[in-house]
């Protein structure tokens, strides 16, 4: 996979992944000023999970990210200097200060939807965005995160069920760190592989080494590709490691020493580091020119972010509700034409097909077919014929009689 992509695309996806360490190596130094005012949650040895899946992603397409995406926000376009200062609720961050962590947006210029705190809760909203692009004609795709902890709350099932039977143009990033805050992975899914969960639903998977950039792109671009082609929902399973604890305040020394270790030797911007140096597609002037232009766009960003002020008192009591026009211009970008939509050429024949219904076995072991309106059970129950038929064309009061319980001596007599 690795050498299906350009020098320029190897070269962004590892100054990105520096870019997103750094960004976060500033924050620590701001928490421990006493200048950021909420949550810190780190991504280290993450980074080419989050970089990699969103550099698959169109100009047009959406996000959502969670805690753990700052690598994200920056290959979508977003400063350093707004996710600095949302985390210092300064009245230049994008929420004006009225949050002090990652809570923010850009809904009309990067296409990103700000996090939910309840984990799955991204899930159905991010395929309700999809459909609604794919309802208006703009032919995108839509991305969002999931850690290996979120993956069981029902909210994951129940928007994944949704994804799938709406076929949405939609990719779940499912990031396997092995610690849902303290808990191992294997003491809350007997599973080998995450992406499993995607089966019960008919969506495709892939698992892929989440600490290896090049592989975790090429992946997330064929979902993508492969979502934007109408083949529905895609699931990807990204295996890393979370190297430091749940947020700032959890010295994760529940953690084994060996496990650190074992994956502190596969970082992952060392890895691709090596690969580019070994490939001759970077050398040590070129390591060194990416190192000085990151150092001194965040020293940049850092001081704008001090010198903003903090917000007046008096704006707490705006904002908190979207007056419409008056908060921003509610309406539909339409990109296909409205006859498509309306009737006459959105209506369907009232035909339904029913692939596969009643197949399989009883629990006698016989074949336990079904039948429905005039269908004859006999015919139903012929074993030669195909498992699925198309319901004949019937009147709607035909149906509900066919579907209407018998009457009680009727059932007696057919026991």
């Amino acid at each position: 996979m690795k050498k299906q992509l350009t020098r320029q695309q190897h070269l962004d996806l590892y100054y990105y992944m520096r870019l997103n360490r750094a960004a976060e190596d500033t924050m620590v130094k701001l928490f421990r000023q006493n200048k950021i005012v909420g949550g810190l949650y780190s991504s280290l040895g993450q980074e080419a999970i989050s970089v990699g899946t969103a550099y698959a992603l169109e100009k047009k397409d959406w996000l959502a990210p969670m805690i753990r995406n700052i690598g994200a926000l920056l290959v979508k376009g977003v400063p350093p200097r707004d996710i600095f200062m949302q985390h210092m609720a300064k009245y230049d961050s994008p929420t004006q200060g009225k949050d002090g962590t990652s809570h923010f947006g850009d809904l009309e210029n990067l296409h990103i939807v700000s996090p939910i705190s309840m984990l799955g809760d991204l899930i159905p909203v991010m395929a309700g965005v999809a459909i609604a692009g794919r309802y208006l004609g703009q032919k995108i795709v839509a991305m969002t995160w999931i850690g290996d902890g979120g993956s069981s709350t029902g909210v994951f099932h129940e928007g994944l069920n949704f994804a799938a039977t709406q076929k949405a143009p939609f990719v779940l990033i499912l990031e396997n760190n092995l610690w849902a805050y303290s808990t191992p992975v294997r003491r809350q899914v007997p599973l080998e592989n995450l992406a499993d969960r995607a089966k019960a639903y008919g969506v495709a998977s892939y698992v892929v080494d989440g600490n290896d950039v090049a592989e975790v792109y090429s992946t997330a671009k064929e979902a993508v590709d492969r979502a934007r082609a109408g083949e529905g929902p895609i699931l990807i399973e990204a295996k890393t490691f979370r190297r430091l604890g749940h947020a700032q305040h959890d010295p994760a020394e529940y953690v084994p020493k060996e496990m650190r270790a074992y994956w502190e030797a596969r970082d992952p911007i060392e890895r691709h580091e090596k690969f580019l140096m070994s490939e001759k597609l970077l050398d040590a002037n070129g390591k060194k020119d990416i190192e000085e232009k990151i150092n001194t766009l965040l020293a940049k960003e850092r001081e704008f972010a001090e010198n903003s002020p903090m917000p007046p008192p008096e704006l707490a009591e705006k904002g908190v509700y979207c007056t419409g026009d008056a908060c921003h211009k509610i309406a539909a970008k339409w990109e296909r034409p409205l006859a498509e939509v309306m009737p006459p050429k959105s209506s369907v024949e009232p035909v339904w097909m029913v692939e596969g219904y009643g197949k399989g076995k009883g629990a006698s072991g016989a074949n336990a077919p079904i039948h429905f309106g005039d269908t004859p059970a006999d015919k139903a129950a012929d074993e030669s014929k195909p498992a699925s038929r198309a319901i004949p064309k019937t009147s709607v009061k035909k149906l509900a009689k066919a579907a209407a319980p018998k009457p009680a001596a009727s059932r007696k007599a057919r026991r």
